[in-house]
């Protein structure tokens, strides 16, 4: 089974613009290509096993996931600690100018 899922794996992080592929480059930098790739295949067996068990349809999250995840998790964060220091802080996002080319 870990012989399919490697091949699984293999495909689903050549595919482009897919969550799987930006989670591979993501573990691989920090832990190597192998063990992204068996980390691939174990995202892609748990997605496998809620698609079944509670039969619903695959939803494709995207390559950009991971970094607004991030973000927003670091919003929060970042929030909190300032409250803690006694600040009250109300987030507006501001557009990033754009680089001249």
């Amino acid at each position: 089974m870990k012989n399919v899922l490697t091949e699984i794996a293999w495909a689903a992080t050549r595919t482009k613009g897919t969550f799987y592929k930006a989670r591979y480059h993501r573990l691989a930098a920090r832990r190597g290509k192998k063990r992204a790739l068996i980390a691939v295949g174990h995202s892609i067996l748990k997605s496998v096993y809620h698609i079944l068990k509670d039969t619903c349809e695959y939803k494709e999250l995207g390559a950009d996931y991971l970094i607004e995840r991030t973000k927003a998790k670091r919003k929060t964060y970042l929030k909190s600690e300032l409250g803690k220091l006694g600040y009250t802080v109300e987030l507006k996002e501001v557009p990033l100018a754009k680089e001249a080319v």
